[in-house]
């Protein structure tokens, strides 16, 4: 196959190359440092797709933020963009287009957890499908939970997770606000590209849910982080601050059963896999 990756620098553009290239053709698409260079913002007319494309991938995103110009910005990435890229896709009659989105689509407004991001997620899934739909191009919109791995930075996407891994390394205590240890679902990196790259050679259309099976607590998250550093320390629940809320969502194995994959790296893995990368 022959597969363009928009977003060939963010941690899982990259991943999904190392992965993707071993077998196919890898075209990857970005402002920089990719094979063909171009800005979401662009104008469309300045956005042109090689001929004879089996599948795009778009992986770019905008995370939003809380000032009006954040806002914007994300609006005209998430949004816009996708809409660009759908377009350019169509233009070159590609056969396959898969959106990579996220599970925080999902959330409505009354959700601690909303945000610029979340909205803008949900409004890009919705453009895509309007628009791929009208001119018959196959899409795929694959929603994933909050992701984890070993590639440099990327954990800092997830502020509050890497600075628990932080304490941890260095065997200080972790602190957690309000009484309730709130739940989260986090899906390892390798998972998710082994699940986008069977959505692409089965040629998967829909809209699914890409999370882990089984959900964590801030504490279990906690005590896997000191065993896999083999370090001591406490987890304190700070009582006196607001509780954190669960962000889980209903479970939903529909994408696993269609292409006959579950994940398979467990937190402990996942974690060890950090730490052996962090010290290699």
């Amino acid at each position: 196959m022959k597969i363009l990756i928009i977003g060939g620098t963010s941690s899982l553009g990259l991943a999904l190359k190392e992965q993707f290239s071993k077998r196919n053709e890898v075209i990857t698409a970005g402002r920089k440092n990719c094979d063909i260079i171009f800005d979401l913002n662009d104008a469309i007319n300045n956005i042109v797709f090689p001929e004879n494309i089996d599948v795009v991938i778009h992986t770019a995103a905008h995370f939003g933020g809380k000032t009006a110009s954040e806002m914007l910005e994300a609006e005209s990435v998430n949004v816009l963009g996708t809409l660009k890229m759908c377009q350019a896709a169509a233009k070159v009659n590609t056969k396959h287009f898969i959106l990579i989105s996220s599970i925080f689509a999902l959330l409505d407004s009354h959700s601690k957890h909303y945000s610029a991001y979340t909205l803008t997620k949900k409004q890009s899934e919705e453009i895509a499908g309007l628009f791929c739909s009208s001119v018959s191009l196959p899409l795929a919109i694959i929603r994933p939970s909050q992701l984890y791995g070993n590639i440099p930075n990327f954990n800092l996407r997830q502020p509050f997770l890497n600075s628990i891994l932080e304490k941890a390394e260095r065997g200080e205590d972790v602190n957690i606000f309000g009484s309730l240890d709130a739940k989260i679902n986090v899906i390892h990196l390798e998972d998710v590209v082994k699940i986008i790259e069977r959505v692409a050679q089965q040629k998967i259309v829909g809209t699914f849910t890409c999370q882990n099976p089984q959900n964590i607590s801030y504490k279990q998250f906690a005590k896997t982080a000191y065993k896999v550093f083999e370090k001591n320390g406490k987890i304190n629940f700070l009582t006196d601050k607001e509780n954190i809320e669960d962000n889980i969502f209903k479970e939903d194995n529909l994408l696993y059963e269609k292409i006959n994959f579950y994940p398979k790296i467990t937190l402990e893995a996942g974690l060890k896999g950090i730490v052996n990368y962090r010290k290699n």
